[in-house]
């Protein structure tokens, strides 16, 4: 048990590593893991159009990869702009000051 929570905080920022991995970076490997899918099931199968659908389910993964980083940066400015140290200058609405 103590060596499973040893292992927990030197694991932690390998992961971190990963998840902010280049956005460029992953937009690439999946494309790279299309066309590999795409050859690959032309080589079984000898259908060359698989070739094409492979390379669109890459560019498909590439545009999905670009919208979770959209949406993780949205959130994280969403909760910056709800801190008062970032409001630049504008009051809130739960200030009541006389």
């Amino acid at each position: 048990m103590d060596n499973q929570e040893e292992q927990k905080p030197r694991l932690k920022p390998i992961i971190e590593g990963a998840e902010t991995l280049s956005l460029g970076i992953s937009m690439v490997v999946a494309i790279l893991i299309g066309v590999a899918m795409g050859l690959g099931l032309k080589k079984l199968t000898g259908v060359a159009w698989l070739l094409w659908v492979g390379v669109f389910i890459g560019i498909a993964a590439a545009f999905l990869n670009v919208y979770k980083a959209y949406s993780k940066q949205y959130k994280e400015f969403e909760k910056l702009a709800k801190d008062p140290r970032y409001n630049m200058g504008k009051q809130s609405d739960d200030d009541d000051e006389d």
